[in-house]
């Protein structure tokens, strides 16, 4: 699970980007930690670049197919 020390960099967000179930090798629309739904895994990934691959994050048998998701994404401040 992700953790945090300081609540004040972190803020709500209802937005449906946390709602998508990603398939590996998907391109992320958002720089952020996602969380494999069915181990609980997490990775950091950058916008625009793909989640990792297949191959990347191995499932142990009956465990569920690897499905990414958003669970905190950074903001950029132009």
């Amino acid at each position: 699970m992700a953790s945090f020390k300081y609540a004040g960099f972190l803020q709500h967000n209802d937005s449906t980007a946390f709602d998508a179930l990603l398939a590996p090798g998907t391109i992320a629309h958002n720089s952020g930690i996602y969380r494999c739904g069915a181990c609980g895994d997490e990775i950091a990934a950058n916008k625009n670049n793909p989640l990792p691959p297949q191959n990347h994050h191995q499932h142990a048998p009956g465990v569920g197919p690897i499905r990414w998701q958003l669970i905190v994404f950074a903001v950029q401040r132009n």
